[in-house]
């Protein structure tokens, strides 16, 4: 059973910095990809960044060069560092991974507050 445990959100004033981290267990095969997305409310869940296990990235135009992903292939962790928060941020953050499925964390409450 593969589970997402996501940590790091919290609240924090526009122009903050978070980092999330995301840790993946249980799985005996690879992780091709793991990720961040965000849903605010009533608004649909949004990419916000990816890296696959060969370390390429891509990210959402709106967090180029604010946010960074990276990831430990040996603990099966990602990061997400999140820099010059905006209150347009304020989300619940999915951890993804793909494995042989899509596979969901909780979600962790990131707020911005202006």
């Amino acid at each position: 059973q593969v589970q997402l445990v996501e940590s790091g959100g919290g609240l924090v004033q526009a122009g903050g910095s978070l980092r999330l981290s995301c840790a993946a267990s249980g799985s005996r095969f690879i992780i091709n990809a793991m990720g961040w997305y965000r849903q605010a409310p009533g608004k649909q869940r949004e990419l916000v960044a990816r890296i696959t296990s060969s370390g390429r990235t891509n990210y959402a135009d709106s967090v180029k060069g604010r946010f960074t992903i990276s990831g430990d292939n040996a603990k099966n962790t990602v990061y997400l560092q999140m820099n010059s928060l905006k209150p347009e941020d304020t989300a619940v953050y999915y951890c993804n991974a793909v494995i042989l499925d899509n596979y969901w964390g909780q979600g962790t409450q990131v707020t911005v507050s202006s």
